[in-house]
């Protein structure tokens, strides 16, 4: 499945949606006014969008996803990988860890990818 592309403010609504979900309209409009500042038309012109391009659907005034936030973050890291480092996942795990301090605990939990990885299961 191809997933549409989904931009900044669209993803900060997609995370309060997925946190609620399933959620009425009027609920995920009050959220997004506390947590976004968005006004409740605001709201409801994502929800329309979001619809159409088929990331959620609105089935009575319930929002669900379609698009599940694994798959959304999924398809930005390829995203990022295929354009920033040439489709490269090594040059992008250089790069990232190149900037950041990892715990003995972060890199086992990566050896443990690595290792399910290489015996053909599921990261």
């Amino acid at each position: 499945m191809d997933i549409p592309k989904i931009h900044e403010s669209e993803y900060r609504f997609c995370l309060i949606m997925w946190e609620h979900e399933p959620v009425s309209a009027a609920e995920l409009a009050r959220l997004c006014q506390a947590q976004l500042g968005w006004k409740r038309t605001t709201t409801y012109t994502v929800i329309k969008r979001l619809g159409e391009r088929g990331i959620l659907k609105n089935e009575n005034g319930t929002i669900t996803s379609i698009v599940s936030q694994d798959e959304a973050q999924a398809c930005e890291i390829d995203e990022l990988v295929e354009k920033k480092f040439k489709g490269s996942l090594p040059a992008f795990i250089a790069a990232f860890t190149k900037r950041q301090n990892m715990s003995e605990d972060e890199l086992d939990e990566v050896q443990q990818m690595i290792d399910r990885i290489r015996k053909g299961g599921s990261q």
